[in-house]
């Protein structure tokens, strides 16, 4: 069995621990349920989505302070359920390398799942603290007015934006790619999803309106998605310019640099996996179970984009020295 589950996964360079002993098992379980029924991985990717942003309505009424035991029912509903999208999404990749049924579309909607389940919950989050603001009130010494209620809950849905749009998009975004990137010089071009901004344009401009509109809106999403991903990265580009300008294909890249590279990337890792699901999600878990939700804003802003600020200059320093001794 364990062979079996490892046969599903990108590579171990790139697996969290806790994923390795949870998610994985129990989304291989699932992927051979869906397998059992011909259930093709894109399928299961928007269940996840639906899952994922379900659980936000149990999160807007989960405060135990004003709710009382019901409060804290909605908030386990939530957990079990986000904890249910996350055994989804692990399985539309698992299931996706067990079947060869890999798509453009599945590697978009496996990118976009974690954006819907966490606009969602950012809503729910900001409609939370609305409903129950007075808490907050106390130990600010504000006085529960109306005008005070709107002026604290728009601050609060800026805090949310702010949290989310900015951090949390950046953060998951250059995680995604650092594997990516890694997994690119681990094991080529066919063992990666590195794709780049100019190729994914070609791929919009060149897609017909008619018929593909739902298509081409996944497409544009795409474009932007890899164009931001390629202005954080700007000696990284620079080294793949330098690579294809002297070696022209990927493919004659010499062994000797991919293996440096990988040494160099490897311990980026970690850093990656804690930026994206599992770590921000215990937080969440945390925080709303405890009944102060805005600790995990707190925690993804100044936590999360120090780590992710630590993982982007390490990284771009590394690729600046690799590209001096070429």
């Amino acid at each position: 069995m364990k062979e079996q589950i490892q046969s599903t996964l990108k590579s171990n360079d790139t697996e969290e621990w806790l994923d390795t002993v949870w998610t994985r098992p129990i989304g291989y379980q699932w992927a051979r349920f869906f397998n059992h029924f011909d259930i093709h991985p894109n399928t299961v990717t928007i269940l996840s989505m639906i899952i994922g942003a379900v659980s936000a309505l149990f999160f807007v009424h989960g405060s135990f302070r004003t709710e009382g035991m019901e409060g804290l029912i909605y908030n386990i509903i939530a957990v079990l359920l986000l904890a249910w999208a996350n055994f989804y999404d692990s399985a539309d990749g698992q299931l996706a390398r067990m079947t060869g049924k890999k798509t453009q579309l599945g590697r978009i909607l496996d990118g976009a799942a974690g954006d819907v389940w966490f606009i969602a919950i950012y809503v729910s989050i900001a409609v939370r603290f609305y409903i129950h603001h007075d808490m907050e009130f106390g130990w600010l010494g504000l006085e529960d007015t109306q005008q005070n209620a709107i002026v604290a809950t728009l601050a609060f849905v800026a805090l949310c934006f702010f949290s989310g749009i900015v951090c949390h998009a950046h953060q998951c975004g250059l995680s995604d790619y650092y594997r990516n990137i890694h997994l690119f010089f681990l094991k080529g071009k066919t063992g990666s999803e590195l794709d780049n901004s100019v190729q994914q344009k070609a791929l919009y401009d060149s897609t017909p309106w008619k018929g593909n509109l739902l298509w081409k809106a996944f497409l544009y999403t795409y474009v932007n998605y890899t164009k931001n991903q390629e202005s954080q990265t700007p000696n990284f580009q620079r080294l793949m310019a330098k690579l294809k300008e002297k070696y022209g294909a990927t493919e004659n890249i010499p062994q000797s640099f991919r293996e440096e590279f990988r040494t160099l990337s490897l311990p980026m890792m970690k850093w990656a996996n804690i930026l994206t699901f599992n770590t921000r999600a215990i937080a969440l878990y945390i925080s709303c179970l405890a009944d102060v939700p805005w600790m995990y804003l707190a925690f993804e802003i100044v936590v999360m984009t120090s780590l992710y600020f630590y993982m982007r200059s390490t990284h771009e320093s590394f690729c600046k020295k690799l590209l001096k001794t070429l």
